[in-house]
């Protein structure tokens, strides 16, 4: 069957037509120039034959839920929406140049760094839609663009639905290889967990190169997918350098029954962010909005990893915050894991759907109040748990009043200790026959402590040389007191994430493109501190 010839690009007052980006069941996408403020933007436009009352309220439908969620840094923005003067309903959006994913993976192999980052941010694009009540239901690598940062863009929410949605008949836009078993059955509960399913199998494609249920060699049409997807197992990724419990997350985030899934795309990416820790990685931040907007903020410190103030279940390895009112929505959020987390101790121009479930928010237990009364310098002991507190005299004193009363005598402590010092030189200068100078006081950190709490130096004399067999990467390892490992990140139509090489000072990359560039970065081995100024550390071929 041949493809129908694209659409006629519309007339747009302010913009000028440059070319076509692709094609869908529905609508053409075009790139444009905007005239003011100057930019290139991606336009969607409804087909002809796509003009009807259904379709017009489905792409109005698109807009308005696209609208309330491009704010997330992982969402497509939406600028504009009008109909053209023949009628045909336009989309204005972010464009996003560089490949979308379901380009990338079938053209290059995509490092488990850069799975697990595009993971993350494309969870906290799927739990801020589900926070807004939103499914997307299409969820696949090429309904994934790259934004100009390398971020993913999580793009054509034109079959979402609101979430618990009587209306879940139509499956003209479903893509079968990342839909989950449930749409094949009639009359199954399509919710929340479906998304969680599609976003595991985006992930488990980007690792594998291939669906989930496609079988080389084998037939891959249709029906033996759906037979795969309802009754085999998710088969291992096959590939050497994916940890067993990234393979784990993908089996769960992909079990046949939707109550055996993560509870929510949050959840998910909480145990993504787990196997970062233990590959030793930089935390990737999950960014969802926040669940109520009243909760102030506890001073437990920020953490930086997920950013949103008031949900104290994001991120593992950290210390949890004080208790405090929060907001949850309990279809999304489970409230089991809630709590364990919270007494836990210190330890990212293509289509698509969203979707998501809307509840009413509950509330958490609120913070103790009050301090212990009295001048006493003792500590009171804190009360045994399910004990109350109550404000006034003989009330246990909060977290905040023991941290700055210990803050306050370890002051005095070496106000007196500087005092006695100073004493002790003054008498030493001024005593008969003194010709020393006084001693310095504190010293300062050894080297040790010091290379430990900042970055490495970063590497000098990158250079990439190509042969038959790929491209050669060199450099020379900075002067450091410490030991250094190495790793490189590939910047070349797509971030590729960094690769660690350990040791060595050479790596040769192959299936690359014609131009490529490479950052080659020096990490400490101890506290894992990568270098930073990397500027002159690039090399390109």
């Amino acid at each position: 069957m041949s493809r129908r010839p694209p659409s006629s690009p519309p007339q747009i007052p302010g913009l000028t037509y440059l070319n076509l980006l692709g094609s869908g069941g529905f609508a053409d996408v075009f790139l444009y120039e905007q005239e003011l403020p100057r930019r290139k933007v991606a336009v969607k436009a409804l087909l002809a034959q796509a003009v009807t009352p259904e379709g017009r309220a489905q792409f109005a439908g698109e807009a308005n839920l696209m609208a309330q969620l491009s704010t997330h840094p992982s969402i497509v923005t939406i600028y504009q929406a009008a109909t053209t003067e023949d009628g045909r309903p336009y989309l204005v959006m972010e464009y996003c140049p560089r490949p979308n994913l379901s380009a990338r993976y079938r053209r290059e192999r995509i490092g488990v760094a850069e799975a697990l980052r595009i993971a993350v941010r494309l969870a906290g694009a799927v739990e801020t839609a589900h926070r807004a009540g939103i499914l997307h239901r299409d969820i696949k690598p090429a309904n994934v663009l790259t934004t100009d940062y390398g971020w993913p863009a999580l793009t054509d929410f034109g079959i979402s639905v609101a979430g618990g949605s009587t209306d879940d008949t139509d499956q003209a836009g479903m893509s079968i290889p990342w839909a989950a078993p449930e749409f094949f059955i009639e009359d199954a509960p399509r919710g929340a967990a479906a998304d969680v399913y599609a976003l595991a199998a985006t992930i488990y494609t980007l690792l594998a190169g291939r669906s989930p249920f496609e079988a080389p060699g084998q037939s891959n049409a249709a029906l033996d997918l759906i037979t795969r997807i309802e009754r085999n197992p998710v088969p291992a990724t096959g590939r050497d350098d994916v940890p067993e419990a990234l393979e784990e997350i993908l089996r769960r985030g992909m079990a046949k029954d939707p109550r055996a899934r993560f509870s929510s795309a949050a959840s998910f990416a909480r145990a993504v962010q787990q196997v970062e820790t233990e590959l030793h990685l930089p935390l990737t931040p999950l960014d969802i909005p926040d669940a109520g907007g009243a909760e102030e903020d506890t001073g437990a410190g920020e953490d930086q990893r997920t950013r949103v103030r008031s949900i104290n279940t994001i991120s593992p390895n950290t210390s949890a915050p004080e208790a405090g009112p929060t907001r949850h929505r309990p279809a999304i959020i489970d409230p089991g894991e809630q709590t364990r987390q919270s007494a836990a101790a210190p330890t990212g121009a293509a289509t698509g759907a969203a979707s998501g479930t809307g509840a009413a928010p509950g509330t958490g237990a609120p913070a103790p109040a009050g301090a212990a009364a009295g001048s006493s310098g003792a500590t009171p002991a804190p009360p045994p748990p399910g004990t109350p507190s109550a404000a006034g005299a003989g009330s246990a004193p909060s977290q905040g009043s023991r941290r700055r009363r210990t803050a306050l005598i370890t002051a005095a402590v070496a106000a007196v200790v500087v005092a006695v010092v100073v004493v002790m030189a003054i008498g030493a200068m001024n005593g008969p026959g003194s010709t020393t100078e006084p001693t310095a006081s504190p010293s300062a950190p050894p080297p040790e402590t010091f290379a430990a709490s900042t970055p490495p130096p970063p590497v000098t004399g990158v250079s990439l040389t190509r042969s038959e067999d790929g491209v050669k990467v060199t450099w020379k390892a900075p002067e450091y007191d410490r030991e250094l490992e190495f790793g490189y990140e590939i910047d070349s139509g797509g971030p590729a994430g960094m690769q660690p090489v350990g040791e060595r000072t050479s790596v040769t990359l192959t299936d690359v493109s014609d131009h490529v560039c490479v950052t080659v970065m020096s990490i400490d081995a101890e506290s894992r501190k990568i270098s930073v100024d990397n500027e002159k550390a690039t090399g390109c071929a």
